[in-house]
């Protein structure tokens, strides 16, 4: 018989790891919480405390009676421990994110700090011109500029995660299907965690929103959820499966712009008929497009959407039409993905998205209803901020975390 057996560096390091973890998921513990937590003994968890406290990775941010003796102390995570950067490159803002800063037709690069206890520190957003200015610097210089936004030096700066409108092949290591000017060129990742010291993590930024939903949103709660992603420039489909995203085999998994719709007799935008892409019925320019017929003429899709909305809630017959329509329209790409997905809920997010609120999801979940085979929830996308802004800054923070976690457990 072989008995297996741990050193006693091995057995501190999974003892300081448990207990670490248990304060980032809780937020404040005391060392009585810890041992019924862990199940391990009083001297165990002090021992793994005073250690996390010498590393500087938790501290003492108050006390609570525990009764007769002195009072207990209360731990927390150190948030200066380690900082993460998010950013958000979109193709421009000329119809920026609710709460977004408003600026010209350039590429923008939005980006955040966020602490190891998750507040985050510093934000701002800058107008690029990708035509003039490599992806790699422009990045390296929002990383500093954010930095010192939060009044932070970089070195504590443990990961970069980006999120951008393309799909990320991790194979590769290239982006694929990605407008902005410089960033579909190979190498480019790879320049840019030299350039940063540090580790880079790039995602296609539906993906990232839903990253928020479910942390965040109206996916918090649902054991599964698609998001369906209404943009101006583009749409796209997140698929989240109990909080695991599906990727798909090169990143391209809810590419759903380019899903190609065979529509006999279905006319009305631009003029199709036959053969389309989901893009050509739903995308910014089909619904600019498709109000005009209606009279509903704004410059952007999203503020379409918006005035449309409150028309129709008005009883506009105009307005009501269109919404009932555009409706349609989603509806024949939703019930592809339903049929194959069967997911409980659909969340409808992005800027044309949300402007349609609760009046277009409802439109959807009825016109859904008759093109479907499945029952599926409809439901708007919560998130008031850019939303993969968000979901990137949870991803960094989550790497950090589990970064610094599978140290711990590495004796020394």
């Amino acid at each position: 018989m072989t008995h297996l057996g741990g050193s006693s560096k091995l057995l501190r390091a999974m003892n300081d790891a448990a207990a670490l973890s248990h304060v980032l998921e809780r937020g404040t513990l005391t060392r009585g919480d810890l041992r019924e937590l862990t199940g391990l003994s009083k001297p165990t968890i002090s021992e793994a405390l005073r250690r996390l406290t010498e590393a500087k990775l938790v501290t003492v941010v108050g006390y609570v009676s525990a009764g007769p003796g002195p009072n207990a102390e209360v731990y927390a995570v150190n948030p200066d421990a380690a900082y993460s950067v998010a950013l958000s490159v979109r193709d421009r803002t000329a119809s920026p994110p609710p709460g977004g800063i408003s600026g010209s037709d350039l590429p923008t690069v939005s980006a955040a700090v966020t602490d190891l206890a998750g507040t985050v520190r510093g934000r701002l957003e800058l107008a690029v011109d990708f035509t003039r200015t490599d992806p790699v610097s422009a990045v390296v210089d929002a990383v500093q500029d954010v930095c010192k936004e939060a009044r932070i030096a970089p070195d504590p700066v443990a990961q970069v995660q980006i999120a951008v409108a393309g799909s990320y092949d991790a194979r590769t290591d290239v982006l694929h299907h990605v407008e902005v000017p410089g960033w579909g060129r190979p190498g480019l990742v790879d320049d840019l965690r030299r350039r940063l010291g540090v580790p880079v993590g790039v995602d296609n930024d539906v993906n990232l929103a839903a990253v928020a939903e479910r942390a965040h949103g109206a996916g918090r709660d649902a054991e599964s959820f698609a998001l369906l992603w209404l943009g101006e420039a583009g749409l796209g489909l997140a698929i989240d499966l109990g909080g695991t995203l599906l990727r798909g085999a090169r990143g391209g998994a809810g590419e759903i712009g380019y899903m190609p719709m065979m529509l006999p007799g279905v006319t009305g935008g631009r003029g199709f008929t036959g053969r389309v892409d989901f893009q050509d019925l739903v995308g910014g320019g089909a619904v600019l497009d498709l109000a005009a017929e209606y009279g509903l003429q704004e410059s952007t899709a999203a503020g379409t959407m918006a005035v449309a909305v409150a028309r129709a809630s008005e009883r506009d017959d105009a307005a009501r039409s269109f919404v009932t329509t555009l409706a349609g329209r989603i509806a024949i790409g939703l019930s592809a993905v339903v049929a194959v997905l069967d997911p409980p809920l659909v969340v409808i997010g992005g800027e044309v998205g949300q402007a349609g609120g609760p009046v277009l999801s409802t439109a959807v979940a009825t016109a859904l209803a008759e093109a479907a085979p499945l029952e599926t929830a409809i439901a708007t996308s919560t998130l008031h901020d850019d939303a993969a802004l968000l979901g990137a800054q949870e991803a960094g923070r989550s790497a950090v975390r589990d970064s610094i976690l599978a140290t711990l457990r590495r004796p020394v």
